[in-house]
């Protein structure tokens, strides 16, 4: 189907969002276009007000749009633990658990040497200069259980050791609820390392 030149690009520009392709896509435009108009103005005012407005923390590289985020403003925060996640999603997710009341530090990503992802591009200079200020004693790292999550992980725990601070890993394996006949290997194998006494 040939669209318009504007129409075209609208559906392009929505096929930019994560898990989002040409038939979904298409769908969106139509939505907007022939029953949302008003609903379509905001979302363009919307993205570009945050696009212009929010920028990175100063401290942890989170989502902000000031120079510091809310939790590292926070003043009943607790700086001595610090929590190192890859994207500004996670920090989301470890937020609504309600069980972490320390900082952040967001990687941007993992190491990937294939994809030109070194230490630099995921700011671990940054991250050294907040080891350097001695108010950290605890490190969480809290990248995703993956090849590159775990050689992160790994990188930044010898790091956090050359600056004499502990470093733990979050635990992987069975989810709360979950049955173990419905686990893949992976997940399971991961389960029974990180296994405790009870």
């Amino acid at each position: 189907m040939q669209y318009s030149p504007a129409l075209a690009q609208l559906i392009s520009s929505l096929r930019r969002l994560p898990g989002v392709g040409q038939k979904t896509a298409q769908r969106m435009a139509f939505h907007l276009l022939e029953k949302d108009r008003a609903g379509a103005t905001e979302l363009a005012r919307a993205l570009e007000g945050a696009v212009s407005a929010i920028g990175q923390c100063k401290r942890c590289r989170m989502l902000a749009d000031a120079e510091l985020c809310p939790i590292c403003a926070a003043p009943g925060r607790d700086p001595a633990v610090l929590c190192v996640v890859e994207m500004p999603a996670d920090v989301v997710a470890v937020e609504q658990s309600g069980s972490f009341r320390g900082r952040y530090f967001v990687l941007l990503g993992h190491l990937s040497p294939l994809d030109g992802v070194g230490p630099e591009e995921l700011g671990v200079t940054q991250f050294e200069a907040i080891l350097l200020e001695r108010a950290v004693r605890e490190v969480v790292l809290a990248t995703n259980p993956t090849v590159e999550g775990d050689a992160t992980a790994h990188y930044l725990a010898q790091l956090c050791a050359r600056h004499g601070v502990n470093a733990s890993r979050i635990a992987h394996g069975v989810p709360v609820g979950g049955e173990l006949d419905y686990l893949d290997e992976g997940t399971l194998t991961a389960a029974l390392r990180a296994r405790r006494g009870v």
